[in-house]
């Protein structure tokens, strides 16, 4: 008889884990408590428009497609992508714009015109973020770090030793601000600790690892757009056999006190061999699982990353100025986080991102329209939130109209989604979208692990747990599990 598998929640950590399961032989169901599978990644339509409402962007696409190997499937046949060029385009206060290549050629020319005295500063930051990649992504990429023994194995003997270059000891600013003079570069930069909703001024210089991930191993969009992502998974899933239940909230995790027994649900109970929880693990222990009260407040004192507030905007204008990924800076970077991070309230000026699927997908909008999903950072959330919808609205508008770019009078349709239904729809801890902010030199050791030290064969998939949020990385965190699991089971 198979070992069993529950797979709580239908992200793409629970998904990534349950074809994995499914391959090694295991019995597997996957339970959501949403109507539809994909998690944050998730699909919108309002009249004519079509929005994804998460991930705009996916980098590391080998980690796709070695997913989809072990199921047996073709990638570049069932889901396309097309790398982006540029990347994206940025939009600074000064009223100075660069479109940013992965192509380093494109790049530097892009720079030469820009400003001319930092191309050789961004080819020794390149190189330095490089170097970050290849000492770290091993360990704190494709291992479950908490798992010594896999850690200290000889292989990776080499990146341990080499460990003090992936510059964990300064924060990202100070990093970024020591290899280019020009401001805005350094704004630039500064924003991908905002990939795992982090704080440049606070969060370690190891994080300059994304910047080489984006500009050398390059973005992609998926072709028809990113939920394409969790249909084509589904239908993996569900061709392996997988047990796919949609709308079926998990209740409990029910356990002996050592070990996990199987789940709760709604109308019955079911046992389990293994647990697999690809919901929020702070949530997951102040909800679904009974005692271990010391853990739980641990996981609660860590700080969970920035929320976010998105306007879905379906625009009456085709908007030739922007591309299909745009980035409008605020005025003071450093103001804006002290604002989200320390006084948690959301800033008067917000840095805004604009990304349109329609530049790339003509069908996502009607003619002459677009789709634009716009999106600024907020806080989590707290007791008293201190912001309001209409305040952060008009902060949108009026940044995006210093951009050149005046939209008010040409919305036709809009939602608005808020860190209260971050919170509401995907139960994620206290509204963040990426699980644990990196805002300490030691948050990498501190986020969950991918098996529980609590409660035996509960093992964990997700933004919330190592390695971390964003597709690529929440995809291995669903690796990670399944292999943990098919391990134990085979030495049972």
């Amino acid at each position: 008889m198979k070992p069993k598998v529950i797979v709580i929640g239908g992200g793409l950590g629970g998904l990534s884990a349950a074809i994995r399961l499914a391959v090694a032989g295991f019995e597997v169901q996957l339970y959501e408590r949403n109507a539809g599978l994909g998690g944050k990644m998730n699909q919108r339509r309002l009249g004519a428009y079509l929005f994804d409402t998460g991930p705009t962007l996916l980098t590391m696409p080998f980690v796709l497609d070695e997913l989809f190997a072990v199921a047996g499937f073709d990638r570049q046949l069932l889901l396309p992508l097309t790398r982006l060029a540029p990347l994206c385009r940025y939009f600074f206060a000064d009223g100075s714009r660069l479109d940013a290549h992965a192509d380093e050629a494109r790049m530097l020319a892009a720079l030469k015109d820009f400003a001319p005295g930092e191309t050789e500063s961004y080819r020794r930051f390149i190189q330095y973020s490089a170097r970050i990649y290849q000492r770290a992504s091993e360990v704190f990429l494709f291992t479950p770090l908490h798992e010594f023994r896999k850690v200290l194995r000889p292989h990776f003997w080499p990146s341990l030793w080499h460990l003090a270059q992936i510059d964990p000891l300064r924060s990202m600013h100070r990093a970024v601000d020591r290899h280019f003079t020009d401001p805005r570069l350094v704004q630039l930069f500064d924003r991908y600790a905002t990939y795992n909703g982090s704080d440049p001024y606070q969060a370690p210089a190891t994080l300059n690892i994304i910047a080489y991930v984006e500009h050398v191993l390059g973005g992609y969009y998926i072709n028809g757009g990113m939920y394409r992502l969790v249909e084509v998974l589904r239908e993996i899933a569900s061709k392996l056999g997988v047990g796919l239940h949609s709308g079926r909230p998990v209740k409990k995790i029910v356990h002996d006190g050592r070990k996990v027994l199987g789940v709760e649900l709604e109308d019955k109970s079911e046992s389990a061999d293994y647990v697999l929880c690809n919901a929020d693990v702070v949530e997951t222990f102040n909800t679904l699982i009974e005692g271990f009260a010391r853990r739980r407040a641990a996981l609660n004192r860590l700080e969970p990353s920035l929320s976010g507030m998105v306007f879905l905007w379906g625009i009456s204008l085709p908007l030739q100025e922007l591309e299909q990924h745009n980035v409008f800076f605020s005025a003071d970077y450093q103001s804006e986080f002290n604002c989200l991070v320390h006084e948690r309230r959301a800033p008067d000026d917000p840095t805004v991102y604009v990304a349109i699927s329609a530049k790339a997908d003509a069908g996502h909008a009607p003619s002459g329209g677009s789709n634009c999903f716009v999106m600024v950072n907020m806080p989590y959330l707290q007791e008293e939130n201190q912001w309001q919808i209409a305040k952060v609205r008009a902060a949108v508008l009026r940044r995006l109209r210093k951009g050149g770019l005046d939209l008010e009078a040409h919305i036709e349709y809009e939602e608005i989604i808020t860190p209260d239904d971050f919170y509401g729809m995907y139960r994620t801890n206290r509204g963040g979208i990426y699980g644990i902010a990196s805002n300490d030199r030691s948050t990498a050791f501190k986020r969950p692990p991918n098996r529980s030290r609590d409660l035996r064969r509960l093992y964990f998939a997700g933004g919330s747990s190592h390695p971390g949020g964003g597709i690529p990385l929440v995809l291995l965190s669903g690796k990670m599990a399944a292999e943990l699991i098919t391990e134990e089971a085979d030495n049972c």
